[in-house]
C-alpha cells in the first residue's frame, strides 16, 4: 500500500552519512559553506565574461562577412534570383565616375590619356597654362599665342590684386565624363564658346559736378552807393568786360572832382612856371624853387586822382586830356567806363557823374545774381556770380583701398543720376588724406563742357579707368568655380562631336579671372578663344567633381 507523501517520514540532513570527495572533504561540509557565503565579485565578472564569448564571437563573424562583402560588390540577389526564374547578368557601372565601367576614362586611363602635364606656372598663376603651352588648349587646330594677350595679362596682375591659385593643387588633373549626349542634355548641361569682347576695369565712386572755382567770379561794388541799372540776368552769357550792373557812388564822384582840381591846379602853376623861367633874371630864384615845388605837387594830385579812378575800375587817361577845356575834361570823365550801349539811353548833360559800371573780368554766364534796381549796396555785399562752364570739377569720393592704383592724368567717366550720357575727363588731383568717418578720398577730375550739358551740383557715379581692353579672353560671369583653393572652369574635350563612340568629357582647368563687366567677366590666363565651356548647368559637373573627391579633403600644398 502506497503512502502518501504527507506520510512519508521527513529526513533530517544530520542523520545523512557523510559522503566523501575526492580531496578528502566531505560533500555536506562544501554544502553548508557555499550555502552560506555568496560567491565572490571576481568570481561573478569571470562568469559573466565566459559566457558572453560565444554571443560576441558570432556577431564578429557576422561583421567580418558583411565587411567583406561590402568591400567585393557583394549584393543581395533578389527573389526572383533564388526561385531559379532570373537569369543573372554582369554589372558594367562605375558608381565613383557615373558612367559604364567598360568606358570608364578615369579608371582606364588607357581609353582616353591625358595630354602632357606641365605643372604651375609662376608667371600667370594656374596649371597647364595655355598662354606658356598652347597645346594643351582643347582646339583642333594649334592655337597661337598672341603677343597682345601675354601684354594684357601682364597689365591685369600688375594694376590690382587678383585671387590667387593654389599651386598644389591637382584638381586640373580630374576630368568628368558622361555616359551620351543625352545624359548631358538630360542633366541640362548648357556650354558657350570662349570669346574676345571689349572689358574696362575701373574703381567707382559717388561724385558731384561744381563749376571750377578758378573760373568763377563773385561781384561786388569797389564803393557804397545805390544799384542805378541792372543791364545782366541769371544765365545771360557775358564776356570779359561787360557791364553787369551801374551803381551811382558819391566816391566816384568826388574822385572825378578831385581829377578835376588837379588838372586845373596842374595847369596853373604849369604857367606860373613857365612865367617865372622867362624872367628868371628878375625874379629871386626862391620864388622859383616855390613854384616847380606847387607843380610837382600839383603833378602827383593828378596821378593819385587818375590811380583812384583807375581802382575803381575806370579806364581814365590823363595824357588823353591834356590841352581839353575844363568842359571838355567833365564831359569826358562824366561818363567814363559806360558803354555805348547805354550812353545812347542817356541825357549827357542831367545824368549824374557818380556812375560806376559792375563789369564781369571772365568770359561765362550769369549763374547769380542777388540784386535789384535801387537797393543800397556795399563792397562785402556780393552782387553777382559769373561762371565759366566750358570747363568743370568733378569731385569722386573713392575707398582708401583703392588709392595705390589711381594716378593723376587717368581717364574718368561719369554718369549723372538720371542720365543716359557719359561724361569723360582726367584726374588732376588726388586729396593726400581720407575723411575719418567714411575712410574715402576725394579725387578731383576736369570735365570739359563746350555744349553747356553739366549742371552745377549735380551728383552720379564716376569711374575712374585703370585700363581698358578692346580684345580681352572673356567667359559669361558665373561660369567657372572656386574649389576651396583653385578657380576652375569645365573645358569640353576636342573629340566631343568625332563620333557617337566619342568619349562626352570634360576637363577641369584652372583659371585667373580679371574684370567683371556685366555679363562677361575676363580670364586672365588659363583659357584660349575657341574653346568650350560648361556655362548653364556647370554645378552638375562641379558636383560631380565633389562627389570624386569626396572624403580626399584638399591636400594643397603651396610649392
Amino acid at each position: 500500500m502506497s503512502h502518501s507523501v504527507v506520510d512519508a517520514p521527513e529526513k533530517d540532513p544530520r542523520r545523512q552519512p557523510a559522503t566523501p570527495t575526492a580531496d578528502g572533504c566531505d560533500d555536506q561540509a562544501s554544502d553548508i559553506e557555499i550555502g552560506s557565503r555568496p560567491p565572490s565579485p571576481i568570481r561573478r565578472g569571470v562568469s559573466l565574461i565566459l559566457g558572453s564569448i560565444g554571443p560576441t564571437l558570432v556577431l564578429v563573424g557576422f561583421a567580418a562577412v558583411f565587411y567583406f562583402g561590402h568591400h567585393n560588390d557583394w549584393k543581395i540577389p533578389k527573389f526572383a534570383a533564388l526561385t531559379g526564374s532570373h537569369e543573372p547578368v554582369a554589372s558594367d557601372w562605375c558608381e565613383e565616375h557615373a558612367v559604364p565601367e567598360s568606358i570608364c576614362v578615369e579608371c582606364d586611363p588607357i581609353l582616353m590619356p591625358k595630354g602632357p602635364d606641365y605643372g604651375w606656372c609662376k608667371v600667370h598663376g594656374v596649371h597647364n597654362c595655355p598662354l606658356d603651352h598652347p597645346d594643351v588648349a582643347q582646339l583642333k587646330e594649334p592655337p597661337t599665342v598672341l603677343t597682345s594677350d601675354l601684354e594684357r595679362a601682364a597689365r591685369a596682375l600688375a594694376i590690382a590684386d587678383r585671387k590667387e591659385n593654389n599651386s598644389g593643387c591637382d584638381v586640373y588633373k580630374a576630368r568628368i565624363q558622361f555616359a551620351s549626349i543625352e545624359s548631358v542634355r538630360q542633366a541640362g548641361v548648357d556650354v558657350e564658346l570662349v570669346e574676345r569682347q571689349p572689358i574696362v576695369e575701373s574703381v567707382q565712386g559717388s561724385g558731384e559736378i561744381v563749376y571750377d572755382p578758378t573760373r568763377q567770379a563773385k561781384l561786388a561794388s569797389r564803393v557804397p552807393g545805390s544799384v542805378w541799372l541792372v543791364a545782366k540776368n541769371v544765365g545771360d552769357p557775358v564776356a570779359s568786360g561787360d557791364v553787369l550792373a551801374i551803381v551811382d557812388a558819391a566816391a566816384v564822384g568826388e574822385l572825378k572832382t578831385a581829377l578835376l582840381r588837379a588838372l586845373a591846379e596842374q595847369k596853373l602853376q604849369q604857367q606860373n612856371v613857365a612865367r617865372l623861367n622867362q624872367a628868371r633874371d628878375a625874379v629871386v630864384g626862391s620864388r622859383i624853387l616855390d613854384a616847380e615845388a606847387a607843380l610837382a605837387k600839383a603833378q602827383a594830385d593828378v596821378l593819385s586822382a587818375e590811380q583812384s579812378l583807375r581802382n575803381l575800375g575806370l579806364p581814365v587817361q590823363v595824357s588823353s586830356l591834356q590841352g581839353l577845356s575844363e568842359q571838355q575834361v567833365l564831359d569826358h570823365l562824366r561818363l567814363i567806363g559806360i558803354p555805348d550801349s547805354i550812353r545812347a539811353q542817356l541825357n549827357s548833360q542831367t545824368v549824374t557823374s557818380n556812375l560806376l559800371p559792375i563789369r564781369s573780368p571772365i568770359d561765362g554766364v550769369v549763374v547769380d545774381r542777388f540784386v535789384s534796381p535801387g537797393e543800397v549796396v556795399d563792397p562785402s555785399r556780393i552782387l553777382f556770380q559769373v561762371a565759366d562752364i566750358r570747363q568743370m570739377w568733378l569731385t569722386l569720393n573713392v575707398p582708401l583701398e583703392n588709392m595705390h592704383q589711381l594716378v593723376v592724368g587717368q581717364t574718368v567717366h561719369f554718369r549723372a543720376d538720371g542720365s543716359r550720357q557719359d561724361v569723360q575727363g582726367r584726374v588732376d588731383w588726388i586729396s593726400t588724406s581720407a575723411d575719418k568717418l567714411t575712410r574715402m578720398v576725394q579725387v578731383r577730375a576736369v570735365l570739359p563742357n563746350p555744349d553747356g550739358r553739366l549742371r552745377n551740383e549735380t551728383f552720379g557715379t564716376g569711374q575712374v579707368i585703370l585700363r581698358e581692353e578692346r580684345d580681352a579672353i572673356v567667359i559669361p560671369t558665373g561660369s567657372s568655380h572656386w574649389e576651396g583653393c583653385c578657380e576652375v572652369v569645365f573645358v569640353r574635350d576636342k573629340h566631343y562631336f568625332d563620333s557617337p563612340e566619342s568619349y562626352k568629357v570634360f576637363h577641369v582647368r584652372s583659371v585667373r579671372l580679371g574684370a567683371t563687366n556685366g555679363d562677361y567677366t575676363e580670364v586672365i590666363s588659363g583659357l584660349l578663344p575657341g574653346e568650350v565651356i560648361a556655362t548653364e548647368g556647370s554645378d552638375v559637373l562641379r558636383a560631380q567633381l565633389l562627389k570624386n573627391n569626396l572624403g580626399a579633403g584638399c591636400d594643397c600644398v603651396a610649392e
